[in-house]
């Protein structure tokens, strides 16, 4: 996602970081936007606790105010140029509902950046518990193209698609479970309610040893969607009685002396 910022010309004043806990994107965004005030928002408690203290943690925080400028709640006020989400879109419960906040917290002529998981993500894991009877071991995850749809509803423009494959190794089934833990854990609303005993775990242990390849090492595939998209200034209607916010008349008055 850094790797595209370069391709818009915008240089935004706010940048606003979405569920920053997981995504460890701080650094790149204050590389990318030295001069831009860094703002970020983080609903879960926990994980804000931990994106917090991480950016306490920071010199570049330390220098310029501790606590990076949280925002509480979506939409943001005021808005910003920048909505950046690396990692975490995947995790929300309402999707519609998060990129409405999101298009509402962005200005007219700013931008939305995100990546988040794809359906095909760990589908290796799929027959290994069905074999086993666990359930499912992950959420059905939206698609690319299902997410694109819902960012043009969301009242986004312009939004550009892609998705990429990752194989993953592993030498041992410790370290694989390590980071899918990592990762947030399973999210599935049909998983297993309480807790697994340690014959389980010895037993998924032995299921995982069954994804060895050719190399020795434990494989899985990862599935990463991207996604950008802009806000377009309102179309103006005509009616009996027209309300207009302020930032649209602006948007429309910039377009038509610009002759556009």
């Amino acid at each position: 996602m850094a790797e595209r910022l370069p391709l818009i010309k915008l240089q935004p004043a706010r940048v606003l970081d979405a569920s920053p806990a997981l995504g460890a994107s701080a650094e790149p965004l204050r590389l990318a936007y030295p001069k831009a005030e860094m703002l970020w928002h983080e609903s879960d408690p926990a994980l804000a606790e931990r994106a917090a203290a991480a950016r306490s943690a920071s010199w570049w925080q330390k220098l310029r105010g501790a606590g990076g400028g949280r925002v509480d709640v979506l939409p943001a006020r005021p808005e910003v140029e920048l909505l950046w989400s690396n990692m975490a879109l995947h995790a929300a419960v309402e999707l519609p509902r998060l990129l409405g906040d999101w298009q509402a917290s962005l200005a007219v002529g700013g931008f939305v950046m995100f990546s988040c998981l794809g359906p095909d993500s760990f589908v290796e894991l799929r027959p290994l518990y069905a074999r086993a009877g666990w359930g499912r071991p992950a959420p059905d995850w939206w698609d690319m193209h299902d997410i694109g749809d819902l960012v043009l509803k969301a009242g986004f423009a312009d939004p550009v698609m892609d998705q990429e494959r990752l194989r993953l190794t592993w030498a041992d089934p410790d370290s694989l479970l390590a980071d899918l833990r990592a990762l947030g854990g399973n999210l599935a609303p049909a998983r297993f309610a309480g807790l697994r005993g340690r014959r389980w775990r010895a037993d998924l242990a032995a299921q995982l040893e069954t994804l060895r390849g050719a190399d020795g090492r434990l494989a899985l595939t990862l599935e990463l969607v991207f996604g950008h998209a802009f806000k377009a200034a309102p179309r103006l209607t005509v009616a009996a009685e027209t309300h207009v916010s302020v930032d649209a008349m602006r948007a429309s008055l910039r377009k038509g002396r610009s002759g556009g």
